[in-house]
């Protein structure tokens, strides 16, 4: 069987073909669906590999489709570029390296999304960049109503609009906003729209129900976790869950010096952004459910502040929403271990 090895690029992709008898073969494609059906249609079945990107999981369907094995791969996995040198670096090198580590095994498979829960994390990252918008929009707006001595009542981003209205402006103020508010209104009306279409899918999903039971996660940070994890079960532990998620301290330590630092900020921006939000709420909360949890991270907060201490609640939530979401049990405020004394640390 032969083994091929495909560095994907937005407009054209680079194949090395190693064959049974020992060839190899170099080719460069565009990378579109025609392409690579001409290609790879006539060609009896191979092992592909490709790293995983924004084009990998329509080239691996379209691949798959004509008969062949694909493996999409971890960028992140050091080992799979072992014999890539470090001084030159061509799409022609990188693609024999994809095949090389093929060859020796030298890979770590990625994860393949659902298409369902893909369509929801494109719902959610279409959802995001509208929010962005109206946020940039609203500072704009402010600091313009700052500018004139004037303050806008603290509101929800949707009334804002409203808020300046009921102020009175000068005529080249308003003039100055008028093209900001008529974008804010249909924005916010997309805005609306789009937690519509989210909640009505989440509704379909219920590990969405489940990790929804927890305090300070609702149904959009609960579908952005879903979505993104997919399959629990890919992780060993709630530390390799939150490791994911990019919540764990990074490190760099050699012989007797050990140095932690600041959390990783590996995977996916929006599921750590929304858990670090959660800790927020929770530690401005006085529910009686999250007073275990409050209790802990305002320990940490005396010490290191209350910037850690919602990153650490972050970090926490993870492994709690990891927990039931293994064990398919919603929350529990009772099983919640708060912060630990003095004597309990000793014993």
């Amino acid at each position: 069987m032969d083994i091929i090895g495909i560095d994907l690029h937005k407009r054209e992709s680079q194949l090395c073909i190693l064959t049974a008898d020992g060839g190899i073969t170099e080719q460069r494609i565009a990378t579109s669906r025609e392409r690579f059906t001409a290609v790879f249609g006539s060609r009896a079945p191979s092992r592909v590999l490709l790293e995983a990107s924004t084009e990998s999981e329509w080239v691996a369907q379209c691949l798959e489709g004509l008969g062949h094995e694909v493996i999409v791969a971890d960028p992140n996995y050091a080992p799979m570029y072992a014999t890539r040198s470090r001084r030159v670096k061509t799409d022609r090198r990188d693609a024999r390296t994809l095949a090389d580590a093929l060859t020796l095994g030298a890979f770590r498979p990625a994860h393949r999304v659902s298409a369902d829960r893909r369509h929801v994390r494109a719902e959610l990252a279409v959802r995001e960049a509208l929010v962005r918008t109206r946020t940039r929009y609203i500072a704009i707006a402010k600091a313009f109503v700052r500018r004139d001595g004037l303050r806008v009542p603290s509101s929800d981003s949707h009334l804002v609009a409203k808020r300046v209205a009921a102020l009175t402006i000068p005529a080249p103020l308003e003039a100055e906003l008028m093209p900001l508010f008529a974008i804010l209104e249909p924005l916010n009306a997309q805005i609306a729209a789009a937690d519509r279409r989210i909640a009505a899918l989440s509704d379909h999903d219920p590990a969405v129900a489940l990790l929804a039971t927890a305090p300070s996660i609702g149904p959009l940070t609960a579908s952005a976790v879903v979505s993104t994890v997919d399959d629990i079960t890919r992780f060993t532990s709630a530390h390799h869950f939150a490791a994911f998620l990019g919540l764990v301290p990074g490190e760099r330590s050699s012989g007797d010096k050990r140095r932690v630092g600041r959390i990783t900020k590996a995977g996916n921006s929006r599921v750590r952004y929304l858990l670090v939000e959660a800790g927020w709420r929770i530690l401005r909360s006085r529910s009686p459910e999250t007073a275990a949890l409050r209790a802990w991270a305002l320990k940490i907060a005396a010490r290191r502040g209350k910037r850690i201490a919602a990153v650490a609640l972050a970090r926490r939530l993870a492994g709690i929403l990891y927990a039931m979401w293994r064990d398919n049990r919603v929350y529990d405020a009772s099983a919640i271990r708060g912060p630990r004394s003095a004597l309990d640390r000793a014993s």
